[in-house]
Parts: structure tokens; C-alpha cells; sequence
């Protein structure tokens, strides 16, 4: 008997039982729609989260107080706390002294503010950032009408701004903002620019921000937030090219230990942080809901392995006749054994195709809601139709051998 025989009496077979088999495949499709469902809703969160992550580009990294990572104990908060902060004269350092990198910025933020013009006034989510002229190329987020800050700008502590997309389409609607006056938090800035739009899926964080000269910004803040604390200068440093990164890290953490008095034994009281960091960080965060995922998958996979066990075994005893008449007439125990097996791995992956196609569709209904990019992973799709063979032979392995094993005149006999 030829394979394509044996896969067509399968087939048959399959068929003539549709409600057995399909309850069989139930199963199946929950075991790998949770898998694949999610894993697909986290590939897509993920996709947009590495999108937003790499603002910062892959020559740029970032030296602050606070650790990249957050806080995973309330000790490891206190110590942060107790870092000193970073200065201008820090970030000098960097500029002077790093021979890896050919930008060095430095920005300090603050939030919740409310810009107004013209009696027409913002929600109370504008974010103000002093910062240096470095900023833009930094932060990749280019100044697309008017100018950028300048040097000149901060050496004098003008009170100028360049602003976000959304402040400037909101309060400056049908005119040109450039040269108008805008007041955030009360104080008077001179708008000398606008950024490009920068589209976020978690809102317009990116357009929702007034840059102004860092000298500008600590003239009227001050060194100390308003919860009491010493503020802390952000410097962005962009290596000269993306396989010197490591190399401008290196360097500048050699400088920032040595202008800020850290010890030989004593680690580093500031911390890196890159596009790369955050997205392997991110990528941690969501290791153990993927693992919890699968396994979920898997233990619905095996219950439903003993089911198809369960089920092929009825059908080798209602088939016994069937078996019996096909062995008198030649079928080898090999064609037996072989149209069982595949009859449940074809039950098997079935149930994982309609499993596959579920768990997309599932994973990508975050898409409808936020402005994320859709997502089809295809290495688990072929992971779970992989795993599903595997049950398929795993637990159909005993009832195929069962079937093979009858002897003739007994399965002929049998009633």
C-alpha cells in the first residue's frame, strides 16, 4: 500500500467520525491558540516597544543617576538615591575628554506643566527639557520648522523654546508660531522652533515637550525638584560610529569615575543606558510570561494528547473488524500501524492550523485599540505545528501499535 493511500483512508476516516473528531480537536486549538495568541500579543507589544525604545538610535547611550533598569529592591532605591548628582561640568568632562564620541548633550527634565498662548492653554502634561544643541541629533527628534537652540542661546540664558508638534498644532492653529510668544508654567519663552511629529502608540509623549537652554532652564528651577531633591543632568553621548559605542561607553565611564572621585573598589555611582538596553531589559520583563505562556500551551496540548490516545483507541476497537479483513488481504502490520499514526497527526495538525489562525487573530486584537504595528510570528506558528506532530505521534504511538498488533482470525471473529 502506497503513503498517499494510507493518507487518504486517514482522511477518510477522520471524516466519517466529524463530531468525535472534532471534539478531539477542541483540544488542540485551545492548546495553541494560548500559545501562539500570546506570544503573538506580546511580539506585537514588543515590535512597537523596540520601535519606541530606539529613540535614542544605535550610536547614542545615555549617562544618568538613576539605573536603566529601575529599582528591584527598596535598597537598591536607597543606594540610587544616595548617588550624587550628574552636573554640566560632567557632561564638559565627557565633551573634552571622550575620544569615541563626536556629539555630547546634556538635558534636564521636569514635568506637568501647562502651556498657554493667546488664552488658549494646554492640559497640564507639557514636559520642559533644558537642554544643550546636542539634543535633537541625540534623540533623533529633528526641529522641522524655525531653528534649534544654539550655543549662543545658552550662554546667554535666552528665554527661547523650540516646541512639540502637537503644543504648536494646538495653540497655534492657522498662524506661524515662529517669533510668537508662549508662556509655560507662567514664565514667557520666545518659540524659535518646532519639531518634527513624532508619533507614539502609548500617546503623543514625544510632541508634548518645550525645549529650552539648559542655563535657561536651571536660572529659573534651580538645582532642587520640587520634592526637595538635587536635580540631575542627563548626558546623551553619541559615538562616532555604532562599533565605537562600546568602546565611547567605556571611556566615558572611566571619565565620569575619575571627575566624580570614585574609588578603584568602589562601583560606579551613575549609570548607561542605550536604545539596546532598554529593549533587553523590556525583553526580560516579558521572559516569564512567555514561559508561562507555553507551558499553559503545553499542558493543554498533553490533555489533549490524552484525549486523541483515549479516542484512537475506541476507534481501533470499533475498527477491529475493518483491521481484521485488511490483514486477510495483505495489509502488512506496518500499513496499520503507519494509517493510525497518521490519522493523529493529522487530527493533531488540524487542530493546530485552526489553533495557528486563532491565536493570530487573538494577539493582534491590541492592534484595533492602540496604534500598534500587527505582528504574525512565524517561528511559532512552526513551533506549536511542530510540537503538535509531536503529540500526535507521542499518544496515538499506542493505539497505532495496538491496531498492528491484532492477529487476523481474532480481529475477524471479534463482535
Amino acid at each position: 500500500m502506497r503513503n498517499l493511500d494510507t493518507i487518504i483512508m486517514s482522511l477518510g476516516s477522520i471524516r466519517s467520525n466529524k463530531l468525535r473528531s472534532t471534539l478531539t480537536l477542541v483540544g488542540i486549538v485551545l492548546g495553541v491558540a494560548s500559545i501562539i495568541g500570546v506570544m503573538t500579543a506580546i511580539s506585537v507589544v514588543q515590535g512597537t516597544m523596540e520601535k519606541e525604545m530606539s529613540v535614542l538610535g544605535s550610536q547614542t547611550f545615555q549617562a544618568q543617576k538613576w539605573p536603566a533598569g529601575g529599582f528591584n529592591s527598596a535598597e537598591e532605591r536607597r543606594k540610587a538615591f544616595r548617588r550624587p548628582p550628574l552636573t554640566l561640568a560632567d557632561a564638559q568632562a565627557v565633551r573634552d575628554q571622550v575620544e569615541g564620541a563626536d556629539i555630547v548633550g546634556a538635558e534636564i527634565w521636569d514635568f506637568g506643566f501647562v502651556a498657554e498662548y493667546n488664552g488658549e492653554e494646554t492640559n497640564g502634561n507639557i514636559s520642559i527639557v533644558g537642554g544643550t544643541p546636542e539634543y535633537p541629533a541625540n534623540n533623533t527628534h529633528y526641529v522641522g520648522l524655525g531653528r534649534n537652540i544654539s550655543q549662543m542661546d545658552v550662554r546667554s540664558s535666552r528665554k527661547v523654546a523650540v516646541i512639540g508638534f502637537a503644543i504648536a498644532q494646538q495653540l497655534y492653529p492657522f498662524v506661524d508660531p515662529i517669533g510668537r510668544d508662549i508662556r509655560v508654567d507662567g514664565r514667557r519663552y520666545e518659540v524659535i522652533g518646532v519639531f518634527d511629529e513624532k508619533k507614539s502608540a502609548f500617546g503623543s509623549q514625544y510632541d508634548t515637550y518645550v525645549l529650552t537652554p539648559v542655563t535657561t532652564f536651571l536660572n529659573i528651577y534651580g538645582l532642587t525638584n520640587r520634592d526637595g531633591f538635587e536635580r540631575s543632568v542627563n548626558i546623551t553621548i553619541h559615538a562616532k560610529t555604532p562599533e565605537l559605542i562600546y568602546d565611547a561607553m567605556e571611556e566615558s565611564r572611566q571619565v565620569l569615575r575619575r571627575v566624580r572621585g570614585v574609588k578603584y573598589n568602589e562601583e560606579d555611582n551613575f549609570d548607561f543606558f542605550s536604545s539596546e538596553t532598554l529593549i533587553t531589559e523590556f525583553n526580560r520583563m516579558t521572559l516569564g510570561v512567555k514561559i508561562g505562556a507555553f507551558v499553559i500551551g503545553i499542558i493543554a496540548l498533553i490533555v489533549a494528547g490524552i484525549g486523541i490516545m483515549n479516542i484512537m483507541l475506541v476507534s481501533v476497537t470499533e475498527r477491529t473488524k475493518e483491521i481484521g479483513i485488511r490483514k486477510s488481504l495483505g495489509a502488512k502490520p506496518r500499513y496499520i500501524l503507519n494509517q493510525f499514526l497518521i490519522e493523529a497527526v493529522v487530527l493533531c495538525n488540524v487542530g493546530g492550523i485552526i489553533g495557528v489562525v486563532l491565536g493570530f487573530a487573538l494577539g493582534n486584537v491590541v492592534t484595533f485599540f492602540a496604534d500598534f504595528d500587527s505582528s504574525v510570528p512565524i517561528e511559532w506558528a512552526i513551533i506549536g505545528l511542530v510540537f503538535c506532530s509531536a503529540v500526535g505521534i507521542g499518544f496515538g504511538l499506542l493505539p497505532a501499535i495496538k491496531a498492528s498488533r491484532l492477529h487476523p482470525i481474532d480481529a475477524l471473529r471479534y463482535e
